[in-house]
């Protein structure tokens, strides 16, 4: 990433901590400015996530590392990561009208962790998210064995957890991205 390319991000991504306080009360951008910059592998992966029309944004920190953590904010899953399916064996697997890729590699090459079923309901506490999408989340490797997948929306101001084979896929569903710097 060039070095203006950098500070257009960077200038992007504190817009956004600044408008957005709820999501981290008590932290302070200079000091997560600091850790990004001392990062540069983890800021690309922010713009890829910017990129792919994540928004992301600081949702907390962990508390073993110290480090921040980082999720896609947008409204709705990112438009940019739609239509795949979970992984690259149902890729594979799928024989016809195969999707262009699957959210497990494309989580890869961004350099993101799909979130967890807990993981993306702790994010429903910070605002209202997939309201008319859906996403992808880690499979417990006793369901993906089975050939399935989970993903999760909100509907009805609920948080729901869906199953679907892992080959499936549709053109409002996604997967966010999680990632801790």
């Amino acid at each position: 990433m060039s070095k203006n390319g950098s500070q257009d991000l960077l200038d992007v991504l504190k817009a956004r901590f600044d408008a957005n306080m709820k999501r981290h009360k008590g932290f302070e951008w200079a000091k997560v400015q600091a850790r990004l910059e001392a990062n540069p592998e983890k800021l690309r992966s922010l713009g890829e996530m910017e990129r792919t029309g994540g928004e992301p944004d600081v949702i907390g920190e962990d508390p073993t590392t110290g480090d921040y953590v980082f999720c896609d904010c947008a409204a709705e899953t990112p438009k940019g990561r739609r239509s795949l399916c979970y992984d690259r064996q149902a890729l594979d697997e799928r024989k016809e009208h195969k999707p262009e890729g699957s959210a497990v590699d494309l989580a890869a090459a961004i350099g993101v962790d799909l979130l967890t079923e807990e993981q993306y309901r702790a994010l429903q506490e910070l605002g209202e998210f997939d309201l008319k999408t859906s996403s992808w989340v880690k499979t417990p490797a006793e369901i993906r064995k089975r050939g399935g997948a989970l993903f999760c929306d909100r509907r009805y101001d609920h948080v729901f957890t869906y199953h679907n084979g892992a080959s499936s896929y549709y053109a409002v569903r996604g997967f966010r991205g999680r990632l801790k710097v």
